[in-house]
C-alpha cells in the first residue's frame, strides 16, 4: 500500500524547509531508513531518511521548494500501483493556491500601522514568539512590518491566517500612539562591507532575541576542582581507541544528566500555564560550525554509558560540522552544554536554548592558586555557570542543582556507575 514520505519537524520552532535535493528519482527502489532527500532548515542542511520500503512513485515537491512542516512530499508503494486516489486532493490545492492572489515580497513594503493594544491572539509556547501564526502569515507579517500579537487569528483554535495580516493591513484597529523601539543607524557605503545573513544566522537572531527578551535568565556560577576528573579521564583514556576516547565535556554532559535526575525542574519547559517536566533526559551540545552554532542532541544521557557518550558525540559533532547531521542529531534537547573551554575562556554565560529551562555554560579548566587546609597551593579548577528561567525554577534550586554538579565532577567515578 502507498504512503507518503512527509516533511518532519526538527526542533520545536520549525514551520518549513527547504527541500534541496531529491537523491531518489521516480520509478528507484527505495529502503527504509536509505537517505531520500537533502532537506535545509533553518539550522543545517539534513538527509532525509524513508520511514517506509517500496518504489518512488510521485514527486509532489520540485527542488528549490519550501515545504511546510507535516507536508506530503512523495509517494512511496508497489510498483505500478493506482495512485490516483491519493493525488487528486493534492493537485486541487495545489490549483487552488495557483489561483489565489499572491503577496509581491518585491513590493515596497506597506507603512507600518499605528500601534494598537495588544488583542487577544491565540498563544503557545510552542510557535515563535508564542503566538500561532502559519508560515506564510509569518512571513508576511515580517515583510510588513506588523506585530502579529495584534492580529486577531480566524484560523483553527484563533491561528492567524495570511488573511487576516492583509485585512489587519487594509483597516488596522485603532489605537493609542506609543514611543517607537529605537533603531540604531547602520552606516553603509564604499568604506563597509555587506555580508547577506544565512538561514542559520537569522534563525540564530530571532531564536536568541525572542529568548533574551521574553525569558527572565539569572545565572549561578560554582568554582570546581576538576583534578580528580582530567587523573579519571587520562586512565579510561589510555583503555580506549582515538576514536572512543572521552573529552572534558563527556564529562560535564554525563555530570549535567546526573544531577538532572536530583532536580527534574531544570529539566523542564515554561508552557505558559504550567511547567513541562520531560521524562527523558536528552542533553545538547553546542558545537561552532561554519556561520554560527548547532546543538547536537545526546539521547538519554543520564542512562548512557561515558564511553557510549563521547563516540555519540564525536560522530554528531563531526557531521555537524561537514553540514551532513542527521534529523535526530538536532532534535530533541531538554538541557544544553555550552562549553568554551578549548577556547581559554574563564567563565561566561550562554542564553538559553528554547524551549529548555537552562543551559549550562564551561570555561576551561585551569590551574591557578588554591588554598589547601590553610597552605598555598596550585590546583585544577573550572568554573561553571547555569543560566535558568526564573519562570521555572529559583536560585535556591539553580545553586544546589550546581553544588550537585559539582560534587559528581569532584568525585567523577559516579560518571562509571
Amino acid at each position: 500500500m502507498a504512503e507518503f514520505i512527509v516533511m518532519p519537524k526538527l526542533g520545536f520552532d520549525m514551520r518549513e524547509a527547504v527541500l534541496v535535493s531529491w537523491l531518489k528519482g521516480i520509478g528507484e527502489q527505495v529502503t527504509k531508513g536509505e537517505v531520500v532527500a537533502e532537506i535545509e532548515s533553518d539550522k543545517a542542511t539534513l538527509e532525509l531518511e524513508a520511514l517506509v520500503s517500496g518504489t518512488m512513485l510521485k514527486q509532489l515537491e520540485k527542488e528549490g521548494s519550501v515545504v511546510p512542516v507535516g507536508a506530503k512530499m512523495a509517494i512511496v508503494g508497489e510498483a505500478g500501483e493506482d495512485i490516483s486516489g491519493l493525488t487528486s486532493g493534492d493537485e486541487t490545492q495545489a490549483a487552488a493556491q495557483e489561483e489565489a492572489p499572491k503577496v509581491d515580497a518585491a513590493a515596497e513594503p506597506a507603512p507600518a500601522p499605528a500601534a494598537a493594544p495588544v488583542m487577544e491572539t491565540a498563544v503557545s509556547a510552542e510557535f515563535p514568539g508564542g503566538v500561532k501564526a502559519t508560515p506564510v502569515a509569518r512571513r508576511l507579517a515580517e515583510e510588513k512590518s506588523v506585530d502579529l500579537r495584534r492580529v486577531k487569528g480566524s484560523g483553527p483554535d484563533g491561528r492567524v491566517r495570511r488573511s487576516d495580516i492583509e485585512a489587519y493591513l487594509a483597516a488596522p484597529p485603532a489605537a493609542q500612539p506609543c514611543a517607537p523601539m529605537p533603531v540604531t543607524a547602520v552606516p553603509t557605503g564604499p568604506e563597509t562591507t555587506e555580508i547577506p545573513t544565512s538561514r542559520l544566522r537569522q534563525a540564530i537572531a530571532r531564536r536568541m532575541t525572542e529568548s533574551k527578551t521574553s525569558v527572565p535568565h539569572f545565572y549561578v556560577t560554582s568554582d570546581i576542582d576538576m583534578e580528580p576528573a582530567l587523573a579519571l579521564r587520562k586512565q579510561i583514556n589510555a583503555l580506549l581507541p582515538e576514536e572512543q576516547k572521552v573529552t572534558v565535556n563527556d564529562m560535564v554532559v554525563k555530570a549535567a544528566a546526573l544531577a538532572l535526575q536530583e532536580f527534574p525542574n531544570l529539566n523542564a519547559a515554561f508552557g505558559g500555564d504550567k511547567i513541562v517536566r520531560h521524562n527523558r533526559i536528552h542533553v545538547g551540545t553546542a558545537v561552532a560550525v561554519e556561520g554560527g552554532l548547532l546543538t547536537i542532541v545526546q539521547k538519554n544521557t543520564n542512562l548512557t554509558p561515558l564511553a557510549q557518550i563521547a563516540a555519540d558525540n564525536r560522530a554528531m559533532i563531526g557531521r555537524a560540522r561537514v553540514g551532513k547531521v542527521k534529523p535526530e542529531d538536532v532534535e530533541g534537547s531538554t538541557f544544553t552544554v555550552s562549553n568554551l573551554g578549548a577556547f581559554d575562556v574563564e567563565s561566561f554565560v550562554a542564553i538559553i536554548n528554547p524551549p529548555d529551562a537552562a543551559i549550562l555554560a564551561v570555561g576551561s579548566a585551569r590551574q591557578v592558586p588554591v588554598v589547601v587546609n590553610g597552605q598555598l597551593a596550585v590546583g585544577t579548577r573550572m568554573k561553571a555557570t547555569i543560566s535558568a528561567d526564573h519562570r521555572v525554577t529559583d536560585g535556591a534550586e539553580a545553586a544546589q542543582f550546581m553544588q550537585a554538579l559539582k560534587a559528581i565532577l569532584e568525585n567523577p567515578l559516579r560518571l562509571l556507575l
